[in-house]
């Protein structure tokens, strides 16, 4: 029975990263030919996505061959790198975003950041469903974990669809560069959650990160 639930997270694990990929280029290419910020943005969020994804799924791969659950060092190097790509993208989405609502820029439509935020809440919503199943039936704190980081991501994608939704019903061109905004602050969320765990911290993804305990000293 272990080994089924394993079998569905690895497979989750694969599917995350595939599908971020795959959002990441939908993503940039629209958001770059129709001066969405919001959008590529988001698509390059997906891209950083990829990297924690891949430390989940040698996690997965791991835990098959063994009982250990800390993570190892290539877990806490991509989780290191995850967290440093998370803050330079925030970084430059703020600037940017900053300089769109003062050059009053607008987008040429938001119709693509409506699409790929509706299909990635359908999306994101499955991968948590299955991922909190696989997490409790093997009683594992890390693929919970990653469940929840599933769950900022699903955040993400609605912050996205209310800005371009309206974007699209107002024509206010900032409304597109404060949805980025938001954007870049969810996305320091993760990169601290990200350096966290990589120190051994627990983090739900939702701002919640404690450290890891210190064992006590009996003199």
């Amino acid at each position: 029975m272990k080994d089924k639930y394993l079998k569905l997270a690895r497979a989750l694990a694969l599917i995350t990263i595939f599908y971020n990929i795959a959002e990441g280029l939908v993503s940039v290419w629209f958001g770059y030919e129709d001066g969405t910020l919001s959008l590529f943005g988001f698509g390059l969020d997906s891209f950083v996505e990829v990297i924690s994804g891949i430390g989940i799924w040698h996690m997965v791969r791991r835990q098959r061959l063994t009982e250990e659950s800390a993570h190892d060092a290539f877990e806490r190097d991509a989780l290191k790198v995850t967290g440093g790509a998370f803050y330079l993208l925030a970084a430059g989405l703020a600037i940017t975003s900053i300089i769109d609502i003062y050059s009053g820029h607008k987008p040429e439509t938001t119709f693509w950041g409506i699409v790929v935020g509706a299909v990635s809440i359908a999306s994101m919503w499955l991968l948590i469903h299955y991922k909190v199943v696989a997490g409790k039936a093997l009683g594992s704190d890390a693929i919970l974990a990653d469940a929840a980081c599933t769950r900022t991501c699903l955040r993400l994608s609605a912050v996205l669809l209310i800005a371009s939704i309206g974007y699209e019903l107002t024509g206010i061109g900032y409304i597109d560069s404060v949805g980025s905004l938001l954007i870049a602050w969810l996305s320091v969320r993760e990169g601290r959650e990200a350096f966290e765990k990589a120190k051994g911290g627990k983090c739900s993804c939702g701002g919640q990160c404690k450290p890891k305990p210190m064992p006590l000293k009996l003199r």
